[in-house]
């Protein structure tokens, strides 16, 4: 086969809300751009303290599988399979709101599973796992 014309699998693990270049844990809405975070954020102290955490951790993790996978050449539809680490299965639904903005029409095969802890402290609530089809054309100069 020509170069480009093998499809690619790529898996992404341990996808965790922490900013790489700074060794941050993201912890709320402050922590995201300001668009997603304004967006996010109710105004409401309450509200914010409690679902903020998970819905920017959602949207960081997320968003870093979207970079990770555009920089090999693919986009979020190319993503097969996702594997979903909660601490408290009572996020999944926020998480699934977030989901919804990266997948607004089917998300692919999803397995969730609740943990009792994750690295590197307890303030991480996700983890997230990819799995990612690059069709062949993937690495060539056709367009998708």
């Amino acid at each position: 086969m020509p170069p480009g014309a093998e499809p690619a699998i790529l898996s992404f693990s341990g996808i965790i809300p922490v900013n790489p270049l700074t060794g941050t844990i993201v912890n709320g809405f402050q922590d995201v751009p300001e668009p997603v975070g304004a967006a996010g954020a109710t105004g409401e102290f309450s509200t914010d303290a409690k679902q903020g955490p998970i819905l920017a951790q959602s949207w960081y993790v997320l968003e870093s599988i979207r970079r990770t996978v555009a920089s090999a050449g693919g986009q979020m539809s190319d993503v097969i399979k996702l594997v979903q680490y909660f601490r408290n299965l009572d996020h999944f639904p926020y998480y699934s709101r977030v989901r919804k903005l990266f997948y607004p029409d089917q998300p692919p095969v999803s397995t969730v599973v609740q943990v009792s802890e994750m690295l590197p402290d307890a303030t991480v609530l996700i983890e997230v796992e990819a799995t990612v089809w690059l069709p062949p054309s993937f690495n060539s100069e056709a367009p998708r």
